[in-house]
């Protein structure tokens, strides 16, 4: 799971990762998600930049003292910081660089301590319009940071607190006894705007959660754990886009066990099922964690191996056929015993497009069989051919095809 925009760095200080920690056991992807989130975008940080700025201008034009005038400074200086550091993150990010977490949780909380001291200083200056102003501005930046920043919710918690707590202080210096009500209000709505950051939080990371499942369950098998046909053609896919120069010609190995019906029939589809997860452990065994391995339905399985040559690809072939032709121990102390054969495609030689070699490596897999099954056969001038006008007759006929006809 990652950032349409690119991966943002998890943070590194002590104090930064409490703050943006998730909670256990959230996964890596779900945690950079999280992470992704906290930077927004331009225009939501922009809305806030030049609300809370305006409203520090407009006050100190009001009040040109020196605190007041200070507040200005400071939004300034640490809006522009901020701004300076969204995109930075956001280039970072589209390029895979390393990205300044830290600093932008930092320059957070110091924007959100800056709104605080402007409340804290429009109270005390007993200028009502002033005071009331910076209150209003800051009880609505509260819900901003909130809902902004509920993928960390100890860092929204400590968001609040610093924007909206100095309005405590404040009512103390201002000597108002009908203010007084806020030393109850602000910890009560600082409570409740920090448990709701928190829910959100793990409303949040459930849905991501579901999303992470359902994603995988989408692409890969139930019953072995290995990649479904939708998720082998997508790895596929992505390997033929790939630019030609990333790396050597790849081999795509088809697969069918042999005997495998007499194993259901003697032994029931258990020990079928079982079988089937004990051939796919073993192929995980003994091949690379660079090859993708799927498993296409029934007992058909594909490999797509990379780097290697024609001759390469015969090795990985005959290696998969001695790991699983082993003998089986299945549950209940019975043993069973099948083997495989293999059809093997070379790209670009036998195909450009997923369906292409998927054709020419099942019609190399159907001539192994032929000759005795346990066997590894090598795709050929006619199996290409055969396989291609099998694939051209299933697919409909394109309109340049049709006009021509």
């Amino acid at each position: 799971m990652q950032s349409e925009t690119g991966r943002y760095s998890q943070p590194r200080w002590g104090v930064t990762r409490w703050l943006a920690d998730a909670g256990a056991g959230v996964p890596d992807d779900i945690r950079s998600a999280l992470i992704a989130d906290l930077y927004g975008s331009l225009p939501v940080f922009a809305a806030g930049a030049v609300n809370t700025v305006a409203v520090a201008a407009v006050i100190a034009i009001r009040e040109p003292t020196a605190p007041f005038i200070t507040w200005v400074i400071l939004e300034l200086v640490i809006c522009l910081a901020r701004l300076a550091v969204l995109v930075r993150a956001h280039r970072a990010a589209r390029t895979r660089r390393p990205t300044p977490t830290d600093l932008h949780l930092v320059l957070a909380l110091a924007w959100s301590a800056s709104v605080g001291f402007g409340i804290l200083i429009s109270l005390a200056s007993g200028d009502w319009v002033v005071a009331m102003l910076a209150s209003l501005s800051a009880a609505a930046m509260v819900g901003g940071i909130c809902f902004r920043n509920f993928s960390a919710p100890r860092l929204a918690g400590t968001m609040i607190l610093l924007s909206l707590g100095p309005i405590v202080p404040g009512a103390a210096l201002a000597r108002e006894p009908l203010l007084f009500i806020v030393f109850l209000q602000v910890p009560l709505y600082l409570s409740a705007m920090t448990v709701a950051a928190f829910r959100l939080n793990r409303m949040l990371i459930a849905t991501m959660r579901a999303e992470r499942e359902n994603g995988h369950l989408a692409h890969h098998d139930t019953l072995t754990g290995l990649r479904n046909r939708a998720g082998f053609v997508a790895a596929l896919n992505a390997k033929l886009a790939a630019p030609a120069g990333n790396g050597r010609p790849f081999a795509l190995l088809f697969l069918d066990l042999d005997n495998f019906k007499p194993v259901n029939d003697t032994h029931g589809h258990a020990a079928g099922d079982q079988v089937l997860m004990l051939a796919a452990e073993r192929l995980l065994r003994a091949l690379p964690e660079t090859d993708v391995i799927a498993r296409l339905g029934g007992d058909e399985f594909v490999v797509l191996a990379n780097g290697v040559t024609a001759e390469q690809a015969r090795a990985v072939g005959q290696r998969i056929i001695q790991t699983v032709a082993m003998p089986y121990q299945l549950a209940g102390g019975a043993t069973a015993q099948v083997g495989v054969s293999v059809g093997v495609a070379i790209s670009p030689e036998h195909g450009t497009e997923a369906e292409e070699l998927l054709a020419v490596a099942d019609a190399a897999l159907y001539e192994a069989k032929l000759e005795g099954k346990a066997r590894c056969r090598m795709a050929s001038v006619a199996t290409n051919v055969a396989a291609l006008r099998r694939l051209s007759q299933k697919r409909p006929a394109t309109a340049a095809e049709r006009g021509a006809a």
